[in-house]
């Protein structure tokens, strides 16, 4: 939920994420914070196993196509702006690895990002972090939305995001940036009422 500040309200800072009730997750974007309750089982399902899906190849494999590095739920610092994306990777051979393994957040942007839509999110991460992301030089993001089954695929265009893909359901895909290999998205997707329950 968004948390209103008129003109006359001080922009927020991190005093306000840090004062937010334990288990909560706080953006602050265009000076305004954001706090979010944790997310829904379908939603962790869904990026727990994107993650582990992209890093067994992309980064753990000396077989796979590596060169990258994933994190889920890394804090974020862009000037004033802290944002906290559901999945984010970076190329090895731009960021190596987090400067510092003490510091609690990272200031270079991804290379990919992934934001996994909830009821309480799904206005913030369209409207707000989307240009914020494009500001900072992300190259590509998805967005994928647990209830729909569905992932979209956004890649930097001249001046704004271009959605280059679209996928639904049970579906084994190669999405840019990691076209190379093909990602089963069912295994993505909690298992509906009745439904055969993914391995």
């Amino acid at each position: 939920m968004g948390m209103s500040r008129g003109k006359n309200r001080k922009p927020a800072t991190y005093e306000d994420i840090e004062q937010l009730p334990v288990g909560w997750v706080g953006e602050i974007v265009d000076d305004s914070l954001y706090a979010s309750p944790r997310p829904a089982y379908g939603h962790l399902r869904a990026a727990a196993r994107l993650t582990s899906l992209l890093a067994h190849p992309f980064e753990l494999s000396r077989e796979g196509p590596g060169s990258w590095w994933f994190l889920v739920e890394p804090e974020l610092h862009f000037a004033r702006d802290v944002v906290v994306p559901d999945v984010a990777g970076w190329r090895s051979e731009r960021l190596p690895e987090p400067p510092d393994p003490e510091l609690p957040w990272i200031s270079t942007a991804p290379d990919w990002l992934c934001e996994v839509l909830s009821p309480s999110t799904r206005s913030l991460d369209r409207v707000r972090k989307m240009p914020l992301y494009f500001r900072e030089g992300v190259a590509n993001m998805w967005i994928i939305d647990p209830v729909r089954q569905s992932l979209e695929v956004y890649r930097r265009g001249t001046t704004s995001w271009v959605r280059s893909q679209l996928f639904t359901g049970n579906v084994t895909v190669n999405a840019e940036p990691f076209e190379v290999l093909p990602l089963d998205l069912g295994l993505l997707w909690t298992p509906r009422m009745g439904g055969t329950v993914q391995p």
